[in-house]
């Protein structure tokens, strides 16, 4: 039999892993972008959930009678913390803030996912890992500094960042309760459950509390921005989530959110496709950020 300690995961395999989601979510930002064309951001939040929660439907249903059931609690606040808020967070604030900007806020996640592994859950993390959260936060500061809107008001940008600044938090929170309270529990039943307790009333207020179908009937490009949330939502949150979830079970919570810390090149990247200039400061920024999620790592001891 092995010992209860977590077996070491396959260095090569959690790269690709990392890497891989940071090419999905990198490619979400934009994705809610196309979403908030057509509809308000809470509806994109709860077509987002609603998606997803339909995509788990079947597996709800056939794994019923074995579903950990006692983890409910963990479950609903996993759904609650890393999925809903997240959601009405992100689209609301990128109806002030660029997609790009948005992407690389995202990379406070690691920052406020170590300090709550330390304060509330009292884990260990040994200073590399602290240098490399440090880093990938300088390179993070570089890539907002380098990518600011000088057009926009800077009281208005403040706003709406400190929306994704709480929803790093959300994320953080997430992520150190997946790790130290659920590493027994497989990835894609947590994203199951998760994903049904919270889409069932999102999918309710979306049907019976908006303008939902009115903007589906009299939008132009309604179903453009349908097609953007579903694959925003089945690959995006669906297919990455379980994803994800699995890397922290075989990871650790400030590993995993290191992810968030590749998200900005990807979002700097579609920035380049659409006409935006990147320069050396950008560059520079991710450098630092690459930098960071090597230290992240860490070493087993």
């Amino acid at each position: 039999m092995q010992h209860s300690e977590p077996q070491p995961y396959p260095l090569l395999r959690a790269y690709v892993l990392m890497f891989f989601l940071s090419l999905i979510w990198g490619t979400s930002f934009i994705l809610i972008k196309k979403g908030l064309v057509s509809f308000q951001p809470v509806q994109v939040a709860c077509l987002r959930m609603s998606f997803s929660a339909l995509a788990f439907l079947p597996y709800l249903l056939i794994k019923r009678k074995v579903f950990v059931w006692s983890r409910l609690p963990l479950l609903t606040l996993i759904g609650i913390m890393s999925s809903a808020f997240p959601a009405i967070l992100f689209a609301t604030a990128q109806t002030k803030i660029s997609s790009a900007t948005a992407g690389v806020m995202n990379s406070l996640t690691p920052l406020f996912t170590l300090v709550i592994a330390v304060f509330l859950f009292k884990n260990k993390v040994r200073s590399v890992q602290v240098m490399g959260i440090l880093l990938g936060l300088v390179g993070a500061a570089t890539l907002v500094w380098s990518s600011r809107n000088p057009g926009a008001s800077g009281t208005t940008q403040a706003v709406y960042a400190l929306l994704l600044v709480i929803s790093s938090i959300c994320y953080a929170t997430g992520n150190n309760i997946i790790a130290s309270r659920l590493r027994d529990v497989p990835s894609i039943m947590i994203s199951a459950g998760s994903f049904g307790v919270v889409g069932i009333p999102m999918v309710l207020y979306l049907f019976f509390g908006t303008d939902f179908f009115q903007r589906v009937a009299s939008h132009p490009q309604a179903w453009n921005s349908l097609g953007a949330i579903l694959i925003l939502s089945w690959m995006g949150t669906v297919l990455a989530t379980i994803l994800y979830f699995h890397l922290i079970q075989k990871t650790s919570a400030v590993f995993g959110a290191t992810v968030a810390y590749l998200m900005p090149i990807v979002a700097m990247g579609w920035g380049v496709l659409d006409g935006e200039t990147i320069g050396v400061w950008h560059f520079l920024g991710m450098g630092l950020i690459l930098g960071g999620v090597y230290l992240s790592r860490g070493r087993k001891e």
